[in-house]
């Protein structure tokens, strides 16, 4: 289980998560991982997409399925940009509500579309025997170095830049999110986040599903019309 901690403490990583769950990227230069949940969404991809573009910065949209077959184009828009995909789920259910089979039926339904063997779950919880029947089955699931919480209606832009300014570190992974609870504060902090990081020699990349996933030799699917 995930606390609502910007960063997530080393007993919840082990042993709990163990191989089978990347929270950071073992990286010695100074290189970050934008992530972004939930989207995508009218209301908040295309500005993601254009703050990014202007920054050079690529990053990692942990999609609900349901929402790349809702809005298409804006899907086929992240993968364009030359961004990376993962799966966040067909309908944002935490797994731990589900059975195993109930999850693994969700998981594979979101893949269809998203083509993804990366998978992040709904509120970051799921069970042991969860992780095992994922890692059995060719994903990797990828959690986060860093929770900027920047769903929570208490949480300032000022907030999630400070969270960013003080944990960042070399191959971090950070937690954002392409929602409505988000983007008008992240209209205000994703820019200072990207000068501060720009400004520290930091290097922005997406999640190399390849690297990830080395027995998947799956590619990513083309977004449905």
């Amino acid at each position: 289980m995930l606390l609502p901690q910007e960063r997530i403490p080393l007993l919840l990583r082990l042993p709990a998560f163990r191989r089978d769950v990347v929270f950071r990227m073992d990286d010695e230069g100074p290189t970050v991982y934008l992530t972004f949940d939930d989207g995508p969404i009218p209301e908040s991809t295309p500005w993601l997409l254009q703050t990014l573009e202007e920054y050079g910065a690529q990053a990692t949209f942990f999609m609900v399925a349901d929402n790349a077959r809702r809005y298409p184009e804006l899907h086929r828009s992240v993968l364009e940009k030359g961004h990376a995909v993962g799966n966040h789920s067909f309908h944002h259910v935490p797994p731990y509500r589900q059975t195993i089979e109930e999850m693994m039926t969700d998981v594979a339904r979101a893949d269809e579309i998203l083509g993804s063997r990366l998978y992040r779950p709904p509120h970051g919880l799921m069970t042991y025997s969860q992780q095992n029947a994922l890692a059995g089955n060719g994903y990797r699931i990828v959690m986060f170095d860093l929770n900027t919480m920047d769903y929570r209606a208490d949480r300032t832009p000022e907030q999630i830049v400070r969270s960013v300014t003080r944990h960042v570190r070399p191959g971090c992974i950070i937690n954002l999110h392409d929602s409505l609870k988000s983007i008008d504060k992240l209209k205000i902090a994703l820019p200072l986040i990207l000068e501060m990081l720009r400004s520290r020699g930091y290097q922005f990349c997406s999640l190399d599903q390849r690297q990830l996933c080395p027995a998947s030799d799956d590619s990513p699917a083309e977004p449905r019309s």
